[in-house]
């Protein structure tokens, strides 16, 4: 197969929206397919979508054994977004499709984020707004980010571009990572602590790692207990790395102090206990959707069609 032949199937919603996008991938290749209906694909839906394709873009669609083996022409997919928990990338290598994918490519709208709900979640802004619908309000009083201590939970791309963000307001920033990033550590004044420590120590904690076996509720009612309890827990990672029900608990209980979430276990989510609590903050899953972002996962993932590997040189 030449350079730019082939057909394309896009499954990602905000990527077929995006007519700058559209229009570089149909540049590249006439042949393409968007998903126009507004729709999540899965399951039976995205196994006919994707049939009769040699190439994809996907974004948060589920890519398992049980879909790629009814897809017997698929040889590419170029990944739209950084997360490849969605991809079973063994059976991908096993079935001989190639995967596109350049890790970090949207860090600085996730870091981004990430500092703005560490100040909304310290003055409590979601508060603050329904104090003022429900009527006559008071100034409600927060708290600071200059001289926090910060417990950063994963210090790859996201982690260390959070730093950088970081550096203007002083804070004390304790690390963990199963990676060892000393030279960074050192030229940036970071100390690398055990995963306890850091929970103990931190005034707010921030998950930048991905889902997979090792990091699913990686924190649950025990790692709950061993934080501050006015301390503030984030996680604009993946839903699934925070145990949501003692989470619950945690905030009605006084047990931690606050929660600011951009991702959920389930998507849209059906149980609003959680998120209805005053002490909860959320956002609907935006942490890589500013416009800078969006164009250099896009062509990220264009380029991917045509620079692709074998999934499992992805794997750690």
């Amino acid at each position: 197969m030449n350079k730019y032949q082939g057909k394309v199937a896009v499954t990602s919603r905000s990527f077929s929206k995006h007519s700058g996008l559209c229009k570089e991938l149909l540049n590249k290749y006439p042949e393409t397919k968007f998903n126009d209906s507004g729709e999540t694909l899965s399951g039976e839906e995205l196994i006919e979508f994707l049939s009769g394709y040699d190439k994809a873009i996907t974004a948060l669609e589920t890519l398992d054994m049980s879909v790629l083996k009814q897809l017997p022409d698929l040889k590419v997919v170029g990944k739209y977004g950084v997360g490849l928990d969605m991809l079973d990338l063994k059976a991908m290598s096993d079935l001989g499709i190639k995967l596109g994918w350049t890790p970090g490519v949207n860090c600085r709208g996730v870091a981004e984020l990430t500092h703005s709900l560490m100040i909304a979640s310290l003055r409590h802004l979601n508060l603050c707004q329904k104090e003022i619908f429900a009527g006559p309000y008071s100034q409600i009083q927060g708290r600071g980010l200059t001289g926090k201590t910060i417990g950063i939970i994963g210090c790859g791309h996201i982690g260390k571009d959070l730093v950088e963000l970081l550096k203007p307001y002083q804070c004390k920033i304790l690390v963990y990572d199963i990676i060892d990033y000393t030279e960074f550590y050192q030229a940036n004044n970071i100390l690398a602590v055990r995963f306890e420590e850091l929970l103990c120590r931190s005034d707010l904690v921030t998950l930048h790692v991905p889902l997979v076996t090792s990091t699913r509720n990686m924190i649950a009612a025990k790692e709950l207990d061993t934080m501050k309890s006015d301390s503030i827990l984030l996680n604009i990672a993946r839903g699934g790395i925070v145990d949501e029900s003692a989470l619950l608990y945690a905030l009605k209980n006084g047990i931690i102090g606050a929660a600011a979430f951009d991702v959920l276990v389930q998507e849209p989510p059906i149980d609003f206990e959680l998120l209805n609590l005053d002490n909860f903050l959320i956002t609907p899953h935006i942490g890589g959707s500013t416009e800078e972002s969006i164009w250099a996962m896009g062509i990220s993932a264009i380029n991917g069609l045509d620079n692709a590997k074998d999934p499992l040189n992805f794997a750690n």
